[in-house]
């Protein structure tokens, strides 16, 4: 017999080995100031690019007025219940059909959160004899929503059109020996590398294999089509998606979710989703500031010119400096290299100290093992002195990267401190 908190002492996790050396820091920083391109850590103003608001509206004055007079005139705990029982308004019905006409949907329904919403909707949407097909790059709600499945799921390789068919062919074989279907689960955007999902090429295959495509574009709405309605849109596929998810928490600048699709398969969702059915409705405050949030995302087109401005500057400008980008296509600007967590760690502390700029630094198991990636999220509220001053500091870390001084560094810290950490 094992006592379960003895496990846990024994083996934290592969994040929690660093609780006494990154806590604080590099896990759970705490920022200080509105939320904006610069901001308070550690006592210090830093250039910020750690946060989500592409399109600068969480200090929108628009915005800002819309949340507070709908949090005096509801406070936050209308409606009163889940929508089943309590919770239903006029005002959440009309940002689902805004919703839906935005993303060119029949029905959309909201949903409290992101990560329980894409768990809850891949779990409502299969049954036991049905099969999920999914990126191997696929962020944690997808994947905890597959191991929620109690049927079979198959896995292919990131972007890898070979071997998605390959296993759609695998998935093929056992729905139709359990009497069963086929879901696909994609990103529009992975959000640590920016690449976007091959939307169009999986939709192609819907001529030749019969299936079902489930799209989370967290990272897609608001920033990328001609206006804004996603990865979908950009890549001309946008009506062939089943059923279209994405979050609040990027582009909205808020909280909450959304899914979208056919009425039949929506209505069937919105009775059934099990995060939403036994959950407190979504707060008015929020569902009316997502309706002037949206507003914006319409009318309002000079504000994602303005994010692509900038983003474009700050990509360019890495490149030419000699930092590898990988792949990515869209808003989301990372940084990638090999080395260890410790040698991220002394990188980034440089950048926060003594340049003044923050970004956030990602290790396994968000990415995989080997890797480490700092992850710039440009906005159009960034400013091109802010950009410039980026530039620059990354430029001054350039030859430390490339002659060795973290590796050193890390590991006489090692050394110095007695830290043994487990290898990722």
């Amino acid at each position: 017999m094992v006592d379960i908190f003895e496990r846990i002492k024994q083996n934290p996790g592969p994040l929690g080995q660093f609780a006494d050396y990154g806590e604080g820091y590099f896990i759970f920083p705490k920022l200080e100031g509105p939320i904006g391109p610069r901001m308070k850590f550690q006592g210090r103003e830093v250039v910020f690019w750690s946060a989500n608001d592409y399109l600068g509206l969480c200090n929108h004055p628009e915005v800002k007025e819309a949340d507070a007079k709908a949090a005096a005139e509801y406070g936050m705990f209308y409606p009163m219940g889940a929508r089943a029982m309590s919770g239903e308004t006029e005002q959440h019905l009309q940002l689902e059909r805004e919703l839906a006409d935005f993303v060119g949907k029949e029905s959309a329904y909201l949903l409290n959160f992101g990560y329980q919403g894409m768990v809850s909707t891949i779990d409502a949407l299969v049954s036991r004899h049905d099969v999920i097909v999914y990126d191997s790059d696929s962020h944690a709600c997808i994947v905890d929503g597959v191991r929620l499945h109690m049927g079979k799921s198959f896995m292919y390789r990131h972007n890898d059109m070979e071997s998605f068919e390959k296993n759609i062919k695998r998935a093929t074989k056992v729905a139709e020996e359990n009497g069963g279907g086929i879901l696909v689960v994609t990103e529009g955007v992975f959000g640590m590398t920016g690449q976007q999902g091959k939307l169009k090429e999986i939709c192609e295959f819907k001529s030749k294999y019969d299936f079902r495509l489930l799209v989370d574009d967290a990272h897609g709405f608001g920033t990328l089509g001609k206006t804004g309605a996603g990865a979908g849109e950009e890549q001309g596929c946008q009506d062939q998606i089943d059923v279209y998810f994405s979050t609040f928490a990027k582009s909205m600048a808020g909280f909450g979710a959304f899914i979208a699709g056919n009425k039949e398969i929506i209505r069937y969702l919105k009775f059934n989703l099990r995060s939403q059915i036994f959950a407190k409705s979504l707060t008015m405050p929020m569902v009316i500031g997502g309706l002037k949030r949206l507003e914006l995302l319409r009318t309002r087109p000079e504000i994602k010119a303005k994010l692509w401005e900038n983003v474009n500057k700050l990509q360019n400008g890495l490149k030419e400096r000699g930092f590898n980008l990988g792949n990515t296509n869209t808003c989301v600007t990372p940084v990638m290299m090999q080395g260890t967590p410790v040698e991220a760690t002394l990188l980034v502390k440089d950048l926060r100290e003594n340049f003044g700029i923050f970004t956030s630094v990602v290790v396994y198991p968000v990415i995989p093992k080997g890797m480490i990636l700092l992850r710039l999220i440009p906005t159009a509220s960034h400013t091109d002195a802010e950009i410039n001053e980026t530039l620059d500091a990354f430029d001054a870390i350039h030859d430390k990267l490339v002659n060795g001084h973290y590796k050193t560094a890390a590991e006489k810290l090692l050394e110095e401190q007695n830290l043994s950490f487990k290898p990722l």
